[in-house]
C-alpha cells in the first residue's frame, strides 16, 4: 500500500504553530515510509477565506522545506464531487431529504438544553414521506446514521475510542443552498486523493466518528486515523498570542531558523530517547507514530531559543550573512563582506537572527558611532589618549588577525596595563557598545582603514 499523507489547513487565518506541527508529522510520517505528502486547501468556507491567508499558508510550508509531492488541492474547486457523492447516498437509501425549519432547529436545540443533554437533531424527516414536504422549501440533505450499536476508532496515537452510535444524529451533508458540509467534504476528499493516514489534531476526534459512517455508508476502505495532542502554553492553557509568537511567519520574523522550529516541533510530543538535535534526514529515518504521547505539550520558547543557537552555530556563514544583510538593509559590499569575516565569531553569542543582526550592526555603521552607555563610560579622558598612542601602532602593523593580536600585546606591555585593559576601550571605540567577538578578529574584519577612522574619532 502506498503510504500518503496530508495537510489540510483552512485559509481563514495564519498558520499557526500547532498546525506546522501537524504538517511536520505527516511530512515525516510519508518520507519515512517512501510515501507521498500532499497539501488540499479546504477552502469551503467562502466567507472567511482569502487569497492572503492561501499565500501565508504556502509560504509558510516553503520556507520549512516541507514541500508537497503534487500541486495544493483546492477543496472549494471539487464541490461537483462532493454533491455527486451525496446523490449517490441518497441512491442507496444512506441519506434523505430533511425539510425541518430554522425554527423548528432552534426549537429543538433549546428543549435539548433544557433538559442538560447536547443538541440533537431527532430524525423527523428520516423515514417521513416527502410528500409531506412543506411547498417552496428546499431541503437538506442528512445522512442517515446508524441509531444501534457503536463506532469503533483503532486511533495510531489515542488508542481504541468507542461512541454509541446513539449519541450522534444525522448530520448534514448538503445544506439548504445546495452547498457540501465540511465533514462531508473532507471525507470525500480523502478518499478520492487515496489518502492512507489521517494525521491530524486531537481536536477533530469528535469529528471523525461521524466521518467514519459516511465511509461506511459509501463501502469505501477508511484511513489509518492518528490524532495528536495540541500544544498548549507554559501554564497549560490553550496556545494564545499572550504566549508569544504563534503564526509561522512570526518565528520567521523573530529569526528562527527554519530547521529549528521544525527540530523543536518535532521533540514537542514526540521522542526517540535522548536524542534532541536532529537533521531533517535523522528525522526522517526516526520518525514513527510510536513516538507520539498522548498528553498536550507545553510550548517552551526558552528552549526554542536555545535550539535556534545552537543550529546558528552550525549554519552556513555566508546564508547566514545574506540573513542578516536582508535585515539590517541598505548593507554594501564593502559591509557585506565585514559581516561575513566577523560572522564565526557573531554566531557563538547568538540565539536568533534578530540578535546575529543586531550584533553585527556596528559593522556597517558610519564615524561617529552611538555609544552603549556601558561603552560610553570605558572612554575615559586616559582612555582615549592610550587609544591615540594604539592607534600610530596598528598603522605600522601588518593586518592579519594574528599580527594584530600579537601587535596588541605588545602594546598592552608596554603601557604596563593587562590585555583586557586595552581591549575593552578599544571595543568600544570599535564597535560602540562592550560586546563583540575577538578583538583582534574585530579588527581585521573591520579592515585597516576603518579601525584606524573610528579609533581617530575617540582618540585623545
Amino acid at each position: 500500500m502506498m503510504i500518503r499523507t496530508r495537510f489540510a489547513p483552512s485559509p481563514t487565518g495564519l498558520l499557526h504553530i500547532g498546525g506546522v506541527r501537524t504538517a511536520l508529522f505527516n511530512f515525516l510520517f510519508a518520507r519515512h515510509h517512501g510515501g507521498e505528502f500532499l497539501v488540499r486547501v479546504e477552502d469551503t468556507d467562502k466567507a472567511r477565506s482569502t487569497a492572503e491567508a492561501v499565500q501565508v499558508i504556502l509560504e509558510g510550508l516553503d520556507w520549512l522545506g516541507l514541500t508537497p509531492d503534487a500541486p495544493p488541492v483546492f477543496q472549494s474547486t471539487r464541490e461537483a464531487r462532493h454533491v455527486e457523492v451525496v446523490e449517490a447516498l441518497l441512491a442507496r437509501g444512506q441519506a434523505y431529504k430533511c425539510y425541518a425549519s430554522a425554527e423548528e432547529l432552534r426549537i429543538m436545540r433549546e428543549e435539548a438544553q433544557a433538559a442538560g443533554k447536547p443538541p440533537r437533531y431527532d430524525g423527523r424527516w428520516r423515514d417521513r414521506d416527502p410528500v409531506e414536504a412543506p411547498a417552496g422549501v428546499k431541503p437538506a440533505i442528512r445522512l442517515k446514521a446508524p441509531r444501534t450499536g457503536e463506532t469503533v476508532l483503532n486511533d495510531l496515537v489515542q488508542g481504541t475510542v468507542t461512541v454509541q452510535n446513539a449519541e450522534l444524529d444525522d448530520m448534514i451533508l448538503l445544506r439548504s443552498d445546495g452547498t457540501p458540509t465540511y465533514l462531508h467534504a473532507v471525507v470525500v476528499d480523502d478518499h478520492d486523493m487515496a489518502i492512507s493516514h489521517v494525521i491530524r489534531g486531537d481536536d477533530h476526534l469528535t469529528n471523525t466518528f461521524r466521518q467514519i459512517q459516511i465511509f461506511n455508508a459509501m463501502g469505501w476502505e477508511l484511513p489509518a486515523f492518528a490524532h495528536i495532542p495540541l500544544i498548549h502554553g507554559a501554564d497549560g492553557a490553550k496556545l494564545s498570542k499572550r504566549h508569544g509568537a504563534v503564526s509561522v511567519l512570526e518565528f520567521r520574523e523573530q529569526g528562527f531558523l527554519p530547521e529549528a522550529l521544525c527540530n523543536y516541533l518535532l521533540r514537542l510530543g514526540w521522542g526517540h530517547g535522548d536524542a534532541e538535535f536532529l537533521t531533517r534526514e535523522e528525522q526522517i529515518a526516526l520518525f514513527t507514530l510510536e513516538g507520539v504521547g498522548r498528553a498536550a505539550s507545553r510550548m517552551d520558547y526558552a528552549k526554542l531559543s536555545h535550539l535556534n543557537g545552537l543550529w546558528l552555530r552550525g549554519a552556513d556563514d555566508a546564508r547566514l550573512t545574506a540573513e542578516v544583510v536582508a535585515r539590517l538593509g541598505d548593507v554594501d559590499e564593502v559591509g557585506a563582506a565585514r559581516i561575513l569575516a566577523l560572522m564565526p565569531g557573531l554566531k557563538e553569542r547568538a540565539r536568533t537572527l534578530v540578535e546575529l543582526a543586531a550584533s553585527a550592526a556596528f559593522l556597517v555603521r558610519s564615524v561617529p558611532l552611538n555609544f552603549e552607555p556601558k561603552a560610553e563610560a570605558l572612554l575615559t579622558g586616559e582612555a582615549r589618549s592610550r587609544l591615540g598612542r594604539l592607534a600610530k601602532v596598528l598603522a605600522q602593523a601588518d593586518w592579519t588577525q594574528v599580527e594584530l593580536d600579537g601587535a596588541l600585546r605588545l602594546f598592552a606591555a608596554a603601557e604596563g596595563q593587562k590585555l583586557g585593559q586595552v581591549a575593552q576601550p578599544l571595543r568600544a571605540a570599535l564597535t560602540g557598545s562592550t560586546m563583540s567577538p575577538g578583538i583582534d578578529a574585530t579588527l581585521a574584519a573591520l579592515g585597516r582603514d576603518e579601525s584606524l577612522a573610528r579609533l581617530a574619532a575617540v582618540a585623545g
